[in-house]
């Protein structure tokens, strides 16, 4: 049996007659840029997040950048960044030219709290809180921290779509947030797509000046800006997607659990924990294992792929390596080294995930 990491043919099928009209639709309108679809959705994903403002942009990069560029922050002024995570979230610090520290990671692989509280100096001004894996971050702890000491708080969310903390999705505990729409996400375009997400008109207004070359109309121009837009025929099939994205985030609750339940008695295996009260949307479910490359290797003899998110932290790549040294003996290198990403999604059957399981016992002889 093949098991595949990712098949988004698959995901659509129940839906891609709706996608394809969707797309006929736009190409016979020519409404390719700022179109309707780019309207309503905006208006539907804020509606979904219960968020007042969602402006969609090029990619969830771009939202990063933008995101931060809002907060007018001066300076010198300092961010803090979880040490795993994409790189972007880094790369849009040092684009807008503020300095960037690096924070270790807890059990749940986001922000550890007692680090957080370590690393917060007077430069301090904000904080980007990656809610990976779909995994939501303390994010009431980081709220009392940053609130006492007047720190921004950013959520990146680009892989927490329909993820929850008590309730409420996450992206509308920070000033502002960002998602990402890229393919592969839980809720995902057709190519690169994000949006920027706030309760706050000033900095929405603000967002919106910047991704259109600095004004809110054509020709006219107050800021320095770029040209960062969520194109039509993008947001018309994130449109459709949406409808689906809460059954597709249930079924992998529902694969999460055949895991725990299948996998929980091999000791070489520990799982990522969650915070309590939370809904993890598992964009990704991941394991630690200290045999994780000769696991990876077995799996994929037996024609099961698997993936590695992230195969270096960020203080561990050239471009950072100037952090490196603070950073050599966080939990977040350590534990880098035993992750390893299992199959799940939409794409996937029951008796697929069982067959994951079956042979990681067999690696372990359990």
């Amino acid at each position: 049996m093949k098991v595949q990491f990712l098949n988004l043919r698959k995901q659509i099928l129940k839906i891609d007659k709706k996608i394809y009209s969707s797309i006929k639709k736009n190409i016979r309108k020519s409404q390719f840029i700022n179109g309707s679809d780019v309207i309503n959705f905006e208006k539907e994903f804020s509606k979904y997040l219960n968020v007042k403002y969602c402006l969609g942009v090029g990619n969830g990069t771009d939202a990063l950048e933008i995101a931060i560029k809002t907060l007018k922050l001066n300076k010198n002024s300092e961010v803090i960044v979880p040490a795993n995570t994409w790189i972007s979230t880094a790369e849009a610090v040092v684009n807008n030219c503020l300095n960037l520290k690096f924070v270790d990671i807890d059990e749940t692989h986001n922000i550890c709290l007692k680090d957080f509280k370590k690393k917060i100096s007077n430069k301090t001004k904000a904080v980007i809180v990656v809610h990976l894996y779909g995994n939501p971050a303390k994010v009431d702890q980081i709220y009392k921290i940053c609130k006492n000491k007047n720190i921004k708080i950013i959520e990146d969310c680009a892989q927490s779509h329909g993820a929850e903390f008590r309730g409420i999705k996450t992206s509308t505990f920070g000033d502002i947030s960002t998602f990402s729409f890229f393919p592969s996400k839980n809720l995902g375009s057709f190519g690169d797509g994000g949006c920027v997400v706030t309760n706050n008109k000033k900095y929405y207004f603000s967002a919106k000046k910047i991704a259109n070359h600095g004004g809110l109309k054509k020709n006219s121009h107050l800021v320095i800006g770029r040209n960062s837009r969520l194109d039509n025929i993008q947001a018309g099939i994130l449109r459709i997607k949406l409808k689906q994205l809460d059954k597709w985030i249930f079924k992998r609750q529902k694969q999460a659990n055949l895991y725990y339940k299948l996998l929980s008695g091999i000791k070489q295996i520990e799982f990522v924990k969650t915070n309590k009260n939370t809904k993890s949307s598992f964009h990704l479910f991941v394991i630690r294992t200290k045999k994780r490359n000769q696991l990876k290797n077995f799996l994929a003899q037996k024609g099961i792929e698997t993936s590695i998110h992230y195969p270096k932290t960020l203080p561990e790549l050239q471009v950072f390596k100037k952090h490196f040294n603070y950073c050599k003996t966080m939990k977040a290198i350590k534990l880098n080294k035993q992750i390893l990403s299992l199959p799940i999604g939409e794409h996937l059957q029951k008796n697929e995930i069982a067959y994951v399981c079956k042979n990681i016992k067999i690696f372990y002889n359990v």
